[in-house]
């Protein structure tokens, strides 16, 4: 069985969090937002703190991964925004948030969470390895990617981490959200 370490949780709480939060607007809001609430605390304060981050506050919420987040760090969250959370499939959202698919939906929180603290500027093309225990692909070619994800606010600095805001939220592998519906 695995268990997750606190640090690992709190990076997961932080992910979800910031994914939760940020769907609902655009790139140029999010940016804004962003700005308004950099360094008022944790990872999961800022997130907290920002109204384009409220759909991942929930999900880290529902996940129970937010004393994870709030841990001592370092994180590195990419944090999908509300749109991004807006884009999945219709139901699915409304599904992870169930408390019986709580383990899939800390997973794929914990899928945007990378230990340590990685500024925009530091990100190299290559493959990293997630708090969730898989690897993401990170790509500079067309700005900041993170499996063809796009940073669309970076170094969004916070007392535990750095979050980034991306515009969609990213799946690891094995996870089969539409699966979900069929329950």
């Amino acid at each position: 069985m695995n268990v997750l370490r606190p640090g690992v949780i709190a990076a997961v709480a932080v992910a979800i969090a910031l994914t939760l939060s940020a769907c609902g607007s655009d790139a140029e809001t999010a940016s804004d937002t962003m700005e308004q609430t950099k360094d008022v605390g944790t990872i999961v304060d800022v997130a907290s703190a920002n109204e384009n981050f409220s759909t991942l506050v929930a999900a880290v919420s529902a996940a129970d991964l937010v004393e994870t987040l709030s841990g001592t760090g370092p994180f590195t969250v990419f944090a999908p925004t509300n749109d991004a959370f807006a884009a999945l499939p219709a139901g699915v959202l409304d599904a992870l948030l169930l408390p019986e698919n709580k383990a899939v939906l800390a997973q794929i929180l914990t899928y945007h969470v990378v230990a340590g603290k990685v500024m925009a500027a530091d990100v190299t093309d290559s493959d990293v390895a997630t708090v969730e225990g898989s690897t993401i692909k990170l790509s500079t070619m067309n700005g900041v990617m993170v499996n063809g994800a796009t940073v669309v606010t970076a170094d969004v600095e916070a007392t535990n981490g750095v979050i980034h805001a991306i515009d969609a939220v990213i799946l690891p592998p094995g996870v089969d959200v539409a699966a979900l519906l069929k329950k």
